[in-house]
Order: structure tokens, then C-alpha cells, then sequence
């Protein structure tokens, strides 16, 4: 999942995307301090015994 953060005067916003290819073209058009990360679930990945 990635999400991107906006800081703008007093408030805060988040978008969250599924893909990496929809949420840098996002990242671009939007105005403002933002952040863009990629968040990853421990629960993702596969335990092998």
C-alpha cells in the first residue's frame, strides 16, 4: 500500500493507493508539503517452517 500525506496550512490529509504507478502520478499533481511512503504489513510476507 502507499500512501501520500499532505500538510497544508493547519491541516492534514492522507490518500492511500494500491499500486506505486497511480500514487507517484498523484504525488505530482498535488500541492503542498507531501510525503509519499510505502507501507508494508509484517502479515505480508509469507513464514516458512
Amino acid at each position: 500500500m502507499w500512501v501520500i500525506t499532505v500538510y497544508l496550512e493547519e491541516s492534514i490529509q492522507m490518500f492511500e493507493f494500491d499500486n506505486q504507478e497511480e500514487a507517484r502520478a498523484t504525488f505530482k499533481s498535488i500541492n503542498g508539503c507531501k510525503f509519499l511512503s510505502e507501507v508494508i504489513y509484517y502479515n505480508d510476507f509469507d513464514v516458512v517452517e
